[in-house]
């Protein structure tokens, strides 16, 4: 009944080669939350995958139907140990982005773990099936040594997130007394350097639309009607050069935030960002004052994500009727989110563009929040961690991307504190998806330690009141 013990147990589960069967077998589940046809599959995965290895673990499970119309659905589960002790929630979602699959480079496929060299490829290996099974099984170990978590646990396993998370925020408002808890402690996103423990209280928010110019029925012949017709692509592209200047920094006021405060700055200071996989970092690239750091999770960033008109794989001589972008704001707290789109229907109308039409995405978007990094709570994780690895973790304010971070924080009202298990270049959302073992072993030893350390009680922040 030792911390070394629990950390020995998990350690033995990833080299022992269990990790990776059971990620292989996760990875299986088509679970594609943009593909209707694979519907069934989400229910699967949480009917399959989920409930059975939960109530071994003492878990009392049971699957929701999601309250957004065809929406997939939810599983909650609760080990209750004690009335007296925290309460800690955490949180995965089962489902993945689109496969892709005639992108994936030859021999991998997305619902196949494929293992070349520290590499382990898979759709939902980085989002977010590994990281959910890192943490329930850093549980087990913990219940293998101790012989129990020593704390309650709540966990929501969801199949909508890359989708939106459609219909969590009114499951949680309508489920609040059943999903109390002290502190939520998940995992999603990347670390900051694959080498060191990565900790954030937060995300950055994200709204997607698109900007359209739609001016006729049909093309016309470009030497017939060329001069004589507006192009729609021509405006579209006078249109978003608008929004930014030529290194991309943002001219609409109302989506510079003010919140990039001197403790924020403070946080972020010293921090690495570049290095590691990935792409070489453009110096010349975003808001000139501000670190890249600072660029990344202190500020908002603008982004085309698509852009159409015409056929670009046949084009033909003629001016098209139309023209489409699909773009994306990425927005810390500290900019209004209601506001967004009305800011930028003000400024496209200032600069004479009243012709383009700005269409919001269906899809629901995550609202911006973050935890103080002095929070009780992040200081206890940090320390653990610590404990853990030998090394300070690096303390984010904020993640740079997008979690339903906000039905936590201010639905439930819990400070957020996330783990993440995976690093910048693991090709999430794109083809040949994948983690690295080093980084998984770490993490499980890792939450292992953090969860020995929630059961000891020992220098545990003080309940909510």
């Amino acid at each position: 009944m030792t911390r070394d013990a629990a950390i020995t147990t998990i350690s033995d589960y990833f080299d022992e080669g269990r990790f990776q069967s059971d990620l292989a077998d996760l990875v299986a589940y088509e679970t594609e939350s943009q593909n209707p046809d694979q519907a069934p599959e989400l229910l699967r995965y949480l009917k399959e995958a989920m409930l059975p290895r939960l109530t071994e673990m003492g878990f009392a499970c049971a699957i929701h139907d999601n309250p957004a119309p065809g929406a997939g659905p939810l599983l909650v589960g609760e080990r209750h140990e004690g009335d007296d002790l925290p309460t800690i929630l955490s949180y995965g979602h089962g489902d993945v982005i689109r496969a892709q699959t005639d992108q994936w480079r030859e021999g991998l496929h997305p619902f196949k773990l494929v293992e070349e060299g520290d590499r382990l490829y898979g759709r939902g290996t980085a989002d977010n099936k590994g990281q959910h099974l890192i943490n329930i099984a850093a549980m087990e170990a913990v219940i293998a040594a101790r012989g129990k978590l020593g704390f309650n646990c709540r966990i929501v396993i969801e199949t909508g997130e890359e989708t939106g998370s459609p219909g969590l925020h009114d499951f949680f408002a309508g489920h609040k007394d059943a999903l109390s808890a002290d502190v939520l402690i998940a995992s999603d996103g990347p670390r900051l350097q694959p080498e060191t423990p990565t900790m954030f209280m937060g995300s950055r928010g994200g709204v997607t639309f698109d900007l359209v110019v739609d001016l006729r029925e049909g093309a016309h012949h470009s030497g017939n009607w060329g001069g004589l017709l507006a192009d729609p692509a021509m405006i579209l592209a006078q249109a978003l050069s608008s929004i930014t200047d030529a290194r991309g920094q943002i001219r609409i006021p109302e989506w510079r935030p003010d919140s990039l405060s001197n403790s924020v700055r403070a946080a972020l200071g010293g921090l690495p960002i570049e290095g590691g996989d990935g792409p070489a970092i453009n110096p010349d690239w975003g808001e000139e004052s501000l670190t890249p750091t600072e660029r990344a999770y202190g500020w908002n960033s603008f982004a085309i994500l698509a852009m159409k008109s015409g056929v670009p794989e046949a084009p033909v001589n003629a001016i098209s009727a139309h023209a489409r972008a699909t773009c994306q704001l990425r927005y810390v707290v500290g900019t209004v989110p209601e506001d967004i789109l009305p800011a930028l229907r003000r400024h496209l109308d200032a600069q004479g563009f009243e012709g383009v039409q700005i269409v919001p995405h269906d899809r629901g978007f995550f609202r911006a929040t973050r935890l103080d990094p002095d929070h009780p709570w992040v200081k206890f994780t940090a320390a653990s961690l610590e404990r853990t690895s030998g090394q300070a973790p690096h303390v984010l304010p904020n993640l740079a991307g997008s979690l339903p971070n906000d039905a936590f924080a201010e639905i439930l009202g819990l400070p957020t504190v996330w783990v993440p298990h995976s690093y910048r270049g693991c090709s999430q959302h794109a083809p040949d998806e994948h983690v690295l073992k080093p980084v998984c072993r770490d993490a499980l030893r890792l939450m292992a330690g953090l969860f020995w350390d929630i059961g000891e009680g020992e220098g545990l922040p003080a309940a909510q009141g």
